[in-house]
């Protein structure tokens, strides 16, 4: 006789480079009945799992379960998906924290199952095998961290304002807001991987009442919407600690089918501590990844004490026919709020130009580096809000387009500027940037010509939007290491030559650019004894006023 019968039906989300798309990944038929804990597969590819009730007495009793309660070997040969995603559904079922077994090494294969986390969940000391060599399909995470919170359609709301305050709506909790118009084109693409742009979009907090959360304004007028959802924000913290994870890589054709065989989280509120991924069997070729660590259409979530490693670069031939390299990222961050990585390195050389840099992120607002040693920070279709502290940079430097005020301080960067106003996206940055307390190493201390701030705009792209340059820049104590420099040498430059053919007012830009209005420099200092000075480009920048010490 039935103690009790559950079906839970598993789905998730995955971001694919392209958007989001929703799949099926099977489904976990939970029952209590006579004999002993075990789980196998119907005809209808259900994941059937028994447990006794002996055991159901002793887990609730524990508090937590094992993989190995569920048939793990743990061995590093057997393929332990199956009981990986039975551990998690029953403990998310009871309210179970899951425990990995000490010493255990799981192998995973290419079978399309996903294991949904709900409960604080410690993989501890235990390995993890993930093999993309077969896989059924590259787009199943192997672990989704979700909510039992569902999101809704809101209902009334036909508009809303850049800096608006407050919606009218009336909310069970505090949510996060998605809202779209795609009928508005934003970020039109320009370069070898030009595109139409895509469906303006913006993600932002609101509480109950309606009033948005200041740190998370709206970024764009809508004047038109299209789609307009709510998610309840998850207030307790769930905590995912420890595992040593290594991706055998795929050896699929090099082209954007990007594979997302990682630990996606899109639950609010969550603390990744102290895990660690490796990659091995990476070869001539490859598809490109979208992050082992992808969070999306979440926030408030932390990734510390977490050591993640670089892809190999492979190229392909992108949409303007020419040949491109491929991003393909460690860390990606997509339409989520408050977002941040703490003590992070990477298992590479962060100078190693061969390996691509290890984060991508869109549509994102108020990320946050403290602490880490990594190959780069980017934000491709925008951030509003960046900060890096206490942190070294590697070969990709920082990468950025976006509004609101990016802060680097106390940290090192070894990219070829100190940051890239991304050309492809207009090198747009709407707001301010501050630079304190820092150290440039351009190019890693190759031999160049220094610059801080590099873009090109021509003014002849419509890039969805109006283009601008940081109105305000403040640069503090800020040592250049520029001792390895070409003979005809000038000095470091504030800006490179953004736009060559803009050399008088004869030249005319179609979409014109907002450019920078001020920049406080003080303490500013470089090793090859030469002074800072403002840009190849005298006449583009010549409007702008820069205060000395």
């Amino acid at each position: 006789m039935k103690n009790m019968f559950l079906l839970f039906f598993l789905s998730t989300c995955v971001f694919v480079a392209q958007g989001q798309t929703e799949e099926p990944h099977g489904n976990v038929v939970i029952t209590s009945e006579k004999g002993k804990t075990q789980i196998h597969t119907n005809e209808h590819g259900e994941l059937l799992v028994n447990v006794s009730t002996k055991d159901l007495i002793k887990f609730k009793a524990n508090g937590w379960v094992h993989y190995s309660d569920f048939g793990a070997k743990g061995d590093g040969k057997t393929d332990d998906i199956g009981a990986i995603v039975a551990t998690h559904a029953f403990a998310n079922q009871q309210g179970l924290v899951v425990k990995a077994d000490e010493g255990a090494t799981y192998y995973i294969g290419g079978k399309e199952r996903t294991a949904l986390i709900q409960t604080d969940t410690d993989f501890g000391t235990a390995a993890f095998i993930i093999d993309d060599t077969d896989v059924q399909n590259r787009n199943a995470s192997i672990f989704v961290v979700g909510s039992k919170l569902r999101s809704f359609a809101l209902e009334g709301i036909t508009s809303l304002k850049r800096n608006q305050e407050k919606i009218d709506v009336s909310l069970p909790q505090t949510c996060l807001i998605t809202v779209t118009n795609s009928k508005v084109k934003r970020y039109i693409r320009y370069g070898s991987n030009q595109n139409k742009g895509s469906s303006q979009t913006d993600i932002f907090a609101v509480d109950k009442n309606g009033i948005v959360d200041r740190n998370t304004p709206i970024i764009w007028d809508f004047d038109q919407i299209t789609d307009i959802t709510a998610l309840p924000i998850d207030e307790d913290t769930l905590k995912i600690s420890g595992g040593r994870f290594t991706t055998i890589a795929n050896k699929a054709e090099s082209k954007y089918t990007y594979y997302n065989r990682n630990i996606t989280i899109r639950r609010s509120n969550v603390l990744v501590d102290g895990l660690e991924h490796r990659i091995i069997g990476e070869g001539d070729h490859g598809a490109p990844y979208s992050g082992f660590i992808n969070v999306h259409d979440c926030c408030y979530v932390t990734v510390q004490n977490t050591i993640l490693t670089g892809h190999l670069t492979y190229s392909t031939i992108g949409a303007a026919g020419k040949p491109v390299s491929m991003g393909s990222y460690d860390l990606s961050v997509n339409r989520a709020l408050n977002v941040s990585f703490v003590n992070c390195t990477q298992t590479n050389d962060i100078d190693d130009p061969t390996y691509w840099g290890i984060l991508g992120s869109n549509y994102s607002k108020n990320l946050l580096y403290d602490k880490c040693t990594l190959s780069r920070f980017d934000a491709h279709m925008g951030v509003a809000n960046a900060t890096i502290r206490n942190s070294t940079l590697g070969h990709m430097g920082i990468n950025a387009i976006g509004s609101g005020t990016f802060t680097v301080e106390n940290s090192t960067i070894r990219g070829r500027s100190f940051i890239n106003l991304r050309s492809d996206y207009g090198s747009t940055w709407q707001g301010e940037l501050i630079i304190r307390n820092c150290t440039f190493v351009p190019s890693g201390g190759k031999q160049t010509s220094a610059a801080l701030i590099n873009g090109s705009y021509s003014g002849q792209h419509d890039f969805g939007y109006t283009c601008y340059m940081p109105e305000k820049i403040t640069i503090e104590n800020l040592y250049i290491d520029d001792s390895n420099h070409p003979e005809d040498y000038k000095g470091p430059a504030i800006f490179t030559n953004f736009n060559p053919k803009m050399t008088d007012d004869s030249y005319v830009e179609e979409f014109p650019y907002v450019r920078t209005k001020e920049i406080i420099l003080r303490k500013v200092t470089t090793a090859s004894g030469k002074d800072l000075r403002l840009s190849d480009n005298l006449f583009m920048f010549k409007d702008i006023k820069v205060d000395t010490d």
